[in-house]
């Protein structure tokens, strides 16, 4: 008999401990299979490659793994290595495992080039996103332990970097997983090639202390044994030199010598059942003394990944420490294997519900570092397994992780601005796709890009899914698209005005609006529609608080409404006290103020508004906003007649709209008249139409109409003006 085959069979064996229903001829046909697609193929040592699939199932059989697993794990190589494909292997063993070998053969083309702490830790999380069934990383796992057990075949350079990965990706995910046997294993071969000279001169050492260890161990074994024997306790105690790696770090870390590293021995109490664990903690306490501080308990208060023991660290009467470990066998099974130590018959679980619904926990510990802190633990639980995450490539290996769903758009900000801004389209494992494309974990993504590209379409808002791609984007469009996003943000904002029943033309907005505008930090109308317009605000929002603030003044001012309203129905009596140069009919001592929408002076035939809340507000009768309130015949009884009076040593501030052809100078030339014309400026500005125009925005203080006229009659005779307008004016 070939030594492949009883090798083989050696594994059917050990799988019938666990697994007294096996299918062996379904096993021994993956077996088969597996042979025959491998073929001659060798491996480094040059043996036959069928015995690294058949050694890396041993070790996920000593796990426990059920029945698809292991025929997983007989075929992992197969799709990678050897003509076999998906198709076929679904055919001959069912889906799941061949979902499983897919899996695994997407892992093992997953490539770790950086070495930055941050790039490893998505690597970890990659891992864990990528498979679906934790068998997945299970057989990863096995399949990295059976390959660091015989690296020593391998080159140099190949030995370092596969130890490196090991360190730093398998070994902190066996971790994860509670897997601690396979994670001290990996550990320690990795150190075997990443320090080799630090690996032998630890070993030398402690092969010279090994006779004294062994005594101690031995003194303290039967201690420990003969104090349970004689108050009839069934344990059994183990004792073991913590593994080579652990006291390398600990040496490190701690900047100590070998010599100076005491608690080198650590010692195992396994149990029937948890109340003699705390039986077994007491005669540890009376035998040896404690040290504080070093007693902890994970059976009360079990670790994130279902780990349960009770730790203590104790003295012995040589004056060595050392660490007792105290748990019942299914604790210990745990402790040893971990998640898979769950993946048993007896849990009444089969290869047909032995899937990840019957694992929901492995979600709240796959990304939880046992010593991690309460809000670590809390956000590992809220983002159940990177249900939330996709993990993708760049062309050059580096991993950039993004939102679930993330498209092309996402990851083209993600690696920078300029090339989300620039970008003409994507291709995702070498094909061209559309950039609204969903990206799934391991993708290639390469982003195309121009340097004649117009920027990011609106579009893309909506599209992308990240807060990053979305920020970036609103900020091309703050920066680039001013004039646009006034546009874009106007229409929006009057839409959702309409859709409230709410005009801008109303008259209480005249007044409203400043305040308004205040309280969302904005000084015009046209920066509150930019902001809509690039995102920066929602036109919900604004439109809201413009329902919220009519809804406040309305209510403040119910009362005083009700007074003001008596005015229309009083006696017309003329009042005699001109305010800011207006007499209000019927009343004395108001509020006056002047609607910004036509910006009245006197000479201008006008009318008064009873506000909510702002006292009179005086219009130009010509005004639109007054003639559409008349027109509909809303707040008849709010309309009120007032006239001006004495406006001597007054100014009124008013607005005028400027059209011109769009030129270099334009705002100098309008500087320079309105100064010739001795008016106080209150603020100029000016911005471009399209189609060669123009518009700038004047305000300037004038004593009346007059003075307001010749100032139009000045700007009208300029360069390339064509018309100039009071705000407010019909059209």
């Amino acid at each position: 008999m070939d030594e492949v085959y009883q090798s083989y069979l050696d594994l059917e064996e050990k799988i019938r401990e666990y697994d007294p229903d096996l299918n062996a001829s379904r096993l021994r046909s993956a077996y088969e299979y597996a042979r025959q697609m491998h073929g001659n193929q060798k491996r480094k040592d040059g043996s036959a490659y069928i015995t690294h699939p058949i050694a890396s199932a041993e070790i996920t059989a000593e796990m426990g793994l059920d029945e698809d697993a292991i025929v997983a794990c007989l075929l992992h190589d197969c799709i990678e290595d050897t003509k076999a494909t998906y198709e076929d292997i679904s055919k001959r063993f069912g889906s799941t495992v061949a979902d499983i070998v897919e899996g695994v053969t997407k892992l093992t083309r997953v490539t770790y080039t950086s070495k930055e702490e941050e790039q490893v830790e998505n690597l970890r999380k990659m891992l864990i996103a990528m498979a679906k069934d934790i068998r997945v990383i299970l057989i990863k796992i096995a399949d990295r332990l059976h390959n660091m057990r015989t690296m020593n075949y391998q080159s140099a350079e190949k030995q370092r970097e596969k130890a490196r990965e090991t360190m730093e990706v398998y070994a902190p995910i066996a971790h994860r997983l509670g897997m601690q046997k396979i994670k001290w294993e990996l550990e320690d071969l990795a150190l075997i090639y990443l320090d080799p000279l630090g690996y032998s001169e630890l070993s030398a050492k402690l092969e010279m202390r090994m006779k004294s260890l062994e005594g101690f161990m031995t003194s303290i074994q039967r201690k420990i044994s003969s104090r349970m024997d004689e108050y009839g306790i069934k344990a059994a105690v183990f004792g073991r030199i913590k593994h080579i790696y652990s006291i390398y770090r600990k040496m490190y870390s701690q900047h100590r010598d070998f010599n100076e590293v005491f608690d080198i021995c650590a010692f195992r109490v396994i149990v029937d059942d948890i109340a003699d664990c705390y039986n077994v903690l007491g005669h540890i306490h009376d035998l040896f003394k404690p040290l504080p501080g070093k007693f902890k308990d994970y059976i009360s208060t079990p670790k994130a990944n279902n780990y349960q023991s009770i730790h203590t660290t104790v003295i012995g009467t040589e004056g060595i420490p050392f660490e007792v470990q105290i748990r019942t066998r299914e604790m210990h099974h745990t402790a040893e294997y971990g998640i898979a130590a769950h993946w048993k018959y007896k849990e009444g679980l089969t290869s047909k519900t032995a899937g990840e619904e019957k694992f929901a926990w492995i979600r709240t510990l796959l990304e939880t570092q046992q010593d991690t802190d309460a809000q670590d633990f809390v956000q590992a639980l809220k983002i159940d397994l990177f249900g939330d995450e996709v993990f993708v490539f760049t062309p050059q290996g580096d991993v950039i992780n993004l939102p679930a769903g993330a498209t092309p758009i996402d990851f083209a900000y993600a690696i920078h601005s300029a090339v989300g801004n620039r970008m003409t389209g994507a291709k995702v494992n070498g094909k061209l796709v559309t950039i609204d494309t969903a990206l799934s974990n391991g993708d290639v993504v390469e982003i195309l890009t121009s340097g004649a590209s117009k920027g990011p379409s609106r579009d893309w808002m909506s599209i992308a899914k990240s807060s990053e791609a979305r920020g970036k984007i609103k900020q091309w469009f703050k920066k680039e698209r001013r004039e646009e996003n006034i546009i874009h943000g106007k229409a929006s904002f009057e839409a959702e005005m309409k859709r409230n029943n709410l005009r801008l033309s109303d008259p209480d907005m005249d007044d409203l609006l400043p305040v308004i505008l205040k309280k969302l930090s904005f000084s015009s109308l046209d920066d509150m529609y930019a902001a809509i317009g690039y995102g920066g605000l929602t036109s919900v929002r604004a439109v809201n608080r413009v329902r919220e603030e009519l809804i406040r003044v309305k209510k403040q001012d119910r009362e005083k409404i009700q007074t003001d309203k008596l005015a229309s129905a009083a006696p017309a009596a003329r009042s005699t006290r001109p305010i800011r140069g207006i007499m209000v009919e019927g009343l004395d001592n108001c509020l006056i103020k002047f609607s910004r929408c036509c910006t009245p002076v006197p000479g201008d035939s006008v009318v008064g508004f009873i506000t909510r809340g702002y006292g009179v507000s005086v219009h130009r009768k010509t005004c639109q906003n007054y003639k559409n309130a008349r027109a509909r015949g809303e707040d008849e009884g709010r309309w009120i007649n007032v006239s001006w009076g004495d406006t001597a040593g007054e100014t009124y501030e008013t607005s005028l709209k400027v059209l011109s052809r769009d030129r270099g100078g334009l705002v100098l030339d309008l500087a320079t008249a309105l100064s010739a014309a001795k008016v106080k400026i209150n603020s100029l500005s000016a911005r471009d139409l399209g189609n060669g125009n123009a518009l700038a925005y004047v305000s300037v203080n004038v004593k009346d109409l007059e003075e307001l006229s010749a100032l139009i009659s000045r700007l009208e005779v300029l360069s390339g003006v064509t018309s100039v307008l009071r705000s407010g004016a019909e059209t």
